[in-house]
């Protein structure tokens, strides 16, 4: 073989992450991958690389990069702590549905399964990987690089999106070797929505008179589908988390789930689209009413979980468009009901100016961000109200980090966020115990020019532990309540712009003087604790009395 082919297996990597348009990468070097970052210093023309302060920044940062532009985020960290520092943030990419690569090295090869403790060593590393990823295999030669990439990023383009993990053998970075030709593969054919079910599914909605689509994060791409969809019914989309802003919410279709559950008791079709269906199974009460369930959803497993009426396996955008064509040959049409639902979402704008402060922030910030602005949410209160408080108005821009909930998830998801879309504003809210998880990245927000605002809502408490245990265990409050240090000076010490406001005013004006710098800037906004209300009567909602 021409020895021009000949490489070692870091610098195989490299090349087979080029060939498949990786252009950031976000990753702490070690000894394990020394080879493959220095094959990434002699190709950084082609893909940078963003050094963040903690392991499980990298993977955040990859899991925001990848949410919010449709790309494939990619990071890298050492085997062993480094991937399981990583792995919060994997597993939340498993839950969000978020297509991220992580590369991790491995202890040399003839040590591995050997239990002798070598430099961070763990007893199956894979097996851990596999129980978090959709994919996760190990390089065991250079010559097997272009391959097994090619599978990896097959992994991550076919079916639904979650992580991949590929491991290489210290010595295998660094071993030489004849490298055949790669062959970058498409994405595998996606399933075809079956024709007969189609014709079923329109069949039901003939019936129906107040069909409802509840949206998830699987139909992000499929926006202009959905929409066609709604309006063709006049069905009232709502969102949950990761479907925010598939319908913008000043769209007379577009419902939050706060607005949607006054739409619940007359609904008698449900149309889920990409989505868990959350609301449907957990959080609403079922009000003792049938409902029919149209399920649309990549994953064929999604079909076991809830036994729809009708089960349509295939991509969102695709089944929707085939459905609203047979729905158009039935000559299904509703009539307009945009009056009565934006009466209603107004009804309901007025009911949730009750969830003090919270609300209150959020519409200054909503004032201040322009339309296609990033809104990257923190489980702390105002983020638990950002679920129906913060209106959203565009695909993507409403980074979550869904059923994982993961404290800590808001500020690196948020960087990574900013480095995809540097020209873009992008707003992290985070309380002050999910900031100080991952507070020492402010520093990789300078030193990289990630120009990101950030907003730390401050009561001094991991509030919602707190509340729960005041109400639950009479008053007894243990663990929950913070010490924290002076967030501006702290910002200052880093280089960052730091401010403090405690109106929603304050906000506003202080907003605008944050995206106006083009530099990291954070805000603290202090709370007292007695005065918020709890957002949770919108979020696990009860029927009214009759």
């Amino acid at each position: 073989m021409d020895q021009q082919n000949r490489m070692t297996g870091g610098d195989a990597l490299v090349q087979s992450l080029i060939q498949h348009g990786v252009d950031t990468l976000f990753g702490i070097p070690g000894v394990q991958t020394y080879s493959l970052f220095d094959a990434l210093h002699r190709n950084e023309e082609h893909i940078k690389v963003i050094t963040p302060r903690h392991e499980q920044t990298t993977a955040y940062m990859a899991l925001g990069y990848a949410k919010s532009t449709g790309r494939i985020g990619t990071f890298s960290v050492v085997p062993g702590p480094g991937i399981l520092n990583a792995a919060a943030a994997i597993c939340t990419a498993h839950g969000v549905s978020a297509p991220i690569l992580g590369i991790t090295g491995q202890v040399p090869s003839d040590f591995i399964g050997s239990g002798k403790g070598h430099l961070h060593e763990l007893p199956d590393q894979l097996a851990t990987m596999r129980s978090i990823t959709k994919w996760a295999a190990r390089i065991e030669h250079p010559g097997q690089v272009p391959e097994i990439m090619d599978d990896a990023f097959r992994q991550l383009q076919t079916g639904r999106p979650r992580p991949v993990v590929v491991e290489m053998p210290w010595d295998v970075f660094t071993a030489s070797a004849p490298i055949p030709p790669a062959h970058p593969a498409a994405a595998s054919p996606q399933i075809e929505p079956d024709p007969d079910l189609i014709a079923k599914a329109a069949a039901l909605l003939k019936d129906a008179r107040n069909p409802m689509i509840m949206v998830g994060s699987g139909a992000q791409h499929a926006a202009a589908e959905v929409q066609a969809l709604a309006e063709q019914l006049q069905a009232p989309v709502v969102s949950w988390r990761g479907g925010r802003g598939i319908v913008a919410d000043d769209h007379s279709l577009g419902f939050t789930c706060a607005s949607g559950f006054k739409r619940w008791a007359e609904t008698d079709a449900v149309i889920g689209i990409g989505s868990r269906l959350e609301l449907l199974w957990f959080r609403w009460p079922r009000l003792g009413k049938h409902r029919a369930l149209i399920n649309i959803d990549i994953d064929p497993v999604q079909m076991t979980r809830l036994k729809p009426t009708v089960g349509l396996v295939g991509d969102s955008a695709r089944t929707c468009r085939e459905l609203l064509e047979k729905v158009r040959s039935l000559g299904i049409v509703h009539s307009s009901r945009q009056a009565e639902f934006s009466a209603l979402k107004q009804q309901t704008h007025e009911e949730i100016a009750a969830i003090t402060p919270h609300v209150q922030y959020l519409s200054a910030i909503r004032e201040v961000l322009p339309r296609d602005g990033f809104f990257v949410e923190e489980v702390c209160q105002t983020g638990f109200t950002s679920f129906f408080g913060f209106p959203v108005y565009a695909p993507r821009t409403f980074v979550t980090a869904g059923h994982q909930g993961t404290l800590g998830f808001g500020f690196p998801t948020a960087l990574g966020v900013k480095a995809g879309n540097p020209d873009k504003c992008v707003v992290s809210i985070t309380g002050d115990g999910g900031f100080l998880f991952g507070l020492q990245d402010l520093i990789t927000a300078v030193q990289h020019g990630i120009n990101l605002v950030t907003v730390v809502f401050n009561n001094n408490a991991y509030g919602n532990v707190r509340r729960d245990q005041q109400r639950l265990f009479q008053g007894r409050v243990i663990g929950s309540e913070l010490q924290n240090p002076d967030f501006i000076k702290l910002a200052e010490s880093f280089g960052v712009a730091g401010y403090r406001v405690d109106t929603p005013a304050g906000l506003r004006s202080t907003l605008e003087k944050a995206f106006a710098l083009d530099a990291p800037a954070l805000i603290e906004v202090p709370l007292d604790r007695s005065t918020e209300t709890s957002p949770w009567p919108f979020l696990m909602p009860t029927p009214n009395p009759a």
